[in-house]
């Protein structure tokens, strides 16, 4: 099937990545765009996951201010160089995370960062909880996992759906940008503050 260079035009506009991997994507998907789209967004991800454990030492700090004056935030972003930290798409990501932090209001940048023992702790109230109720055993585990889990989507930016596009995480648009700029980011810290609010 031959693509045309207005498929490509679209497919770039939709995903700013680059014509060739637009073109391949194309090619690999029989000119749908819509599974163009997907297969270049899972190979951004397989771009990402090889670059994650390179260390991130540039940056920026991006901060967002709501019309009301009542909250705000700031995010620091991790990149691999300063060129990269002063491209648009780095910028990009960054004001969707500073937005996406002063809309979700997350606790902490991921998982990692709970204490294991507040986890334990959730899990074992869960499980008990559906215990009681006439679950057997391990029924009951996997009602606490999926309990914990949803905790987890609520308070970790990384596990949040993204408020521009729920059909991904947060997590996954940071791998995105990985797969378009080639360097490996990262989310070091947030704060958010609202007016009333500890």
């Amino acid at each position: 099937m031959a693509i045309t260079a207005a498929q490509i035009k679209e497919l770039r506009d939709l995903t700013s990545a680059g014509m060739m991997d637009c073109k391949e994507a194309l090619k690999e998907c029989e000119g749908d765009v819509k599974k163009a789209q997907e297969w270049l967004r899972r190979k951004g991800m397989a771009k990402a996951d090889k670059k994650a454990s390179r260390t991130t030492g540039e940056g920026r700090i991006g901060c967002y201010m709501h019309h009301n004056g009542k909250v705000g935030v700031f995010v620091e972003l991790h990149c691999e160089t300063d060129f990269v930290a002063k491209t648009e798409d780095f910028e990009h990501l960054l004001n969707d995370l500073c937005l996406q932090v002063a809309s979700m209001s997350p606790k902490y940048v991921s998982r990692e960062q709970i204490d294991k023992a507040v986890i334990e702790k959730e899990l074992a109230s869960y499980r008990q909880n559906a215990i009681d109720s006439g679950k057997p055993e391990a029924i009951a585990e996997k009602i606490a996992q999926g309990q914990v889990d949803k905790y987890f989507k609520e308070m970790c930016l990384l596990d949040q759906a993204f408020i521009k596009d729920e059909t991904i995480t947060v997590e996954q648009l940071i791998k995105q940008t990985i797969g378009k700029l080639g360097e490996n980011i990262t989310v070091e810290r947030f704060v958010r503050m609202e007016v009333g609010v500890e």
